[in-house]
Order: C-alpha cells, then structure tokens, then sequence
C-alpha cells in the first residue's frame, strides 16, 4: 500500500514572528523535508482567509483573540488574522521543499466559515475535495504532520480516518498552539478514534 504525507499549513503566519505564530513551528521544516523521501505522495494543505473572514476577532468588535464565539455551524475560537490571500503570511514557510508537492489543497477561503480540516469545513459538511483526490489514485495511508498538531493537523487526521482512510499523525514533526490543553485534548480524540500517534 502507498503511503502518503499530507503537511498540514506550513505556512509563515505560523511560524515564528508571524501572525498566528506556534512555538517552535520553524523547527519541523528540515525534518518534514527529509521524510518526504521515504513516501510515494507528498500532498500541502494551505490556509487561505479573505480578509473579511468571520473567524477573525477584528472582524468582530470589542471581541478578543482567542475568544470564543457561535456560529452557525457550532463554537469558533476568533483567531487573529492570519494567512490572508495574497499576504506573505499566507505563504509557505521559505525552507519547505514544495519540489515533491503533488497538489495544494486551499482551505479556510468561505468568508463565513472557518475550515481547520484538510477534508471538510468547521460544519463537518462542505468538502474540500480531497477525499476524491486520495480515492481516485488510491491512496488509503496517510501521514499527517505540521501546523497545528491540537487543530488543523487532529481535525484533518479524525475525518480521514471516518472517512475510512488509515491514518498516522508523526507528533515529532507537528507543534501545538495548546489553548487550554487542547493539545493533549486532540491526542485523546485520535487515540479513541483509532488514529496511529508515533
């Protein structure tokens, strides 16, 4: 069976200095580069938020970062903005290898809808299209790491496995944001979904 490595948003807005910045984010670049060789698909997800996102506490007054607000598809934290189309921020990290990329999967681009899973937005229902993507060339083992391991790296590896795929998070090669011990929160939920954590 092939074996695919999805990097999760390795992005420069969270990374160090940048607007969502995880602690030590920049220190899985080198290490993700060299594993890619010993997979048969790399696949890059990317955060991609219009300014006017609905997930950003400026676009909520008198809100504050990190707070907690409802929408209609359930509770969003109100991040500050971040991986805004067309910043630098929104780019990938300058020393991430994109040479074995096969494709880039934008997520986050619904003005009114945040989406920290590879496969689906926040409401648990609008696709992103990947799933068709691993299906049509059958690719059923995946690896996650990257940014960040509590959010978009957990909520992308528990669809993948309801989705029926076998999934692997490599934890060494992922960094939490840990609002609240959501880090270890996220370790819990795989573990309890059947989800690999080497």
């Amino acid at each position: 069976m092939t074996k695919t490595l999805i990097v999760v948003d390795l992005q420069v807005d969270f990374c160090p200095g940048g607007k969502l910045a995880v602690a030590g984010g920049d220190e899985i670049v080198a290490p993700i580069n060299e594993m890619m060789a010993d997979f048969d698909s790399v696949i890059l997800t990317q955060d991609w938020h219009p300014a006017s996102h609905t997930s950003f506490a400026d676009n909520h007054p008198g809100a504050m970062p990190f707070s907690l607000t409802q929408m209609p598809y359930g509770p969003q934290v109100l991040w500050p903005a971040h991986c805004v189309i067309g910043t630098p921020g929104a780019e990938f990290h300058p020393g991430l290898d994109r040479s074995r990329a096969e494709t880039v999967i934008r997520k986050g681009f619904r003005p009114t809808i945040d989406s920290y899973s590879a496969f689906f937005e926040n409401d648990g229902r609008t696709p992103t299209g990947l799933t068709g993507y691993l299906r049509e060339r059958n690719l059923e083992k995946l690896y996650f790491v990257g940014l960040a391991h509590d959010f978009c790296v957990a909520w992308s590896a528990l669809d993948a496995i309801h989705q029926g795929f076998e999934v692997t998070v490599i934890e060494d090669a992922t960094r939490a944001i840990d609002l609240n011990g959501s880090r270890e929160t996220a370790r819990i939920k795989m573990r309890e979904a059947g989800i690999s954590l080497i």
